[in-house]
């Protein structure tokens, strides 16, 4: 087997080989990708595209993505690569009537596994988006409020908020910043755990087709656009939902939402922004497994 080339690179833990790739490619593609965002908000804005801003102010908010990507990517690649590691040094067979299941070949050479890897990339993606949504959802309010022009900029949004606190407590206020928490977690989960299967099992392709290690930096994002465009049209109806829940006034539930959009706009309004979100989640899934697969290999002295 030809393996990609080590370099003198000091070694670094996986933890924080993990918590730096993830901060820096949260960082690269936020930065990269907003003006795509702030169009994608507008065109699900139920006061509609210019109303809400249009063309114009295509950077507002971007104070509070800067804030959020960082802490927010690398909280999730340090949870994903850590339950990732788990779960397969966690593989066995739990008792000999499974194993009679298990591939002929897998028995041979030993490998007897009873989850498969692409569970294990689910379940570890999942909980990775559970922990990140700690940072992204109060980022998301804030930014979402300054996309759609209900607020001037980042800071203006956190302090409308805040301010609030005499109206309605600090449990109220905390609740404001988290609106959307579980609307957010039904959207992020379903796409991450059909991305990173993808992404992953994409690699391990290509690692055997080219007899490498680790794919390249352009490999990893050639394969994360595709499994990302895939994941995001799947997903943008559950995306509508949460960002018409971000947007309102007042806090209403995700069900009486859903009917209230599909009796008044039917149903093609789940698809709006279909188009801006998988280009721009294409795009970023480019950018963002491309830069931590940079960021990994550079770490681990792959060159």
């Amino acid at each position: 087997m030809t393996n990609s080339t080590p370099s003198t690179a000091p070694r670094i833990s996986p933890f924080t080989r993990a918590l730096l790739a993830g901060a820096f490619a949260g960082t690269t593609v936020d930065l990269s990708l907003y003006p795509i965002d702030t169009l994608k908000t507008r065109l699900q804005s139920s006061t509609g595209f210019y109303p809400s801003g249009g063309f114009r102010g295509i950077y507002a908010g971007v104070g509070s993505a800067l804030v959020g990507s960082a802490p927010g990517a690398a909280l999730f690649f340090v949870t994903y690569e850590g339950i990732k590691s788990q779960l397969s040094d966690s593989h066995s067979a739990p008792d000999d009537a499974l194993v009679l299941h298990l591939n002929a070949e897998a028995r041979e050479k030993g490998n007897m596994r009873w989850r498969s890897e692409p569970v294990d990339h689910m379940l570890a993606a999942s909980a990775g988006e559970v922990a990140a949504c700690a940072v992204r959802v109060p980022t998301e309010v804030v930014k979402q409020r300054a996309q759609a022009a209900q607020q001037p900029g980042s800071m203006a949004a956190l302090r409308f908020i805040l301010a609030r606190r005499a109206e309605i407590g600090v449990l109220g206020v905390w609740r404001e910043l988290y609106r959307g928490w579980v609307i957010t977690i039904l959207r992020e989960v379903p796409f991450t755990a059909i991305q990173f299967p993808l992404w992953e099992g994409m690699k391990g392709w290509r690692k055997r087709k080219t007899g490498r290690d680790e794919v390249t930096a352009i490999e990893s994002g050639v394969l994360g656009s595709g499994a990302g465009a895939v994941a995001a049209g799947l997903t943008t109806p559950l995306d509508v939902l949460k960002t018409r829940m971000m947007l309102a006034r007042e806090k209403i539930a995700s069900g009486p939402l859903f009917v209230h959009i599909w009796r008044d706009e039917g149903p093609k309004a789940f698809l709006a922004g279909m188009g801006p979100r998988m280009l721009w989640i294409s795009a970023g899934g480019a950018i963002f497994l491309g830069s931590y697969q940079w960021a990994h290999n550079s770490m681990v002295g792959v060159t």
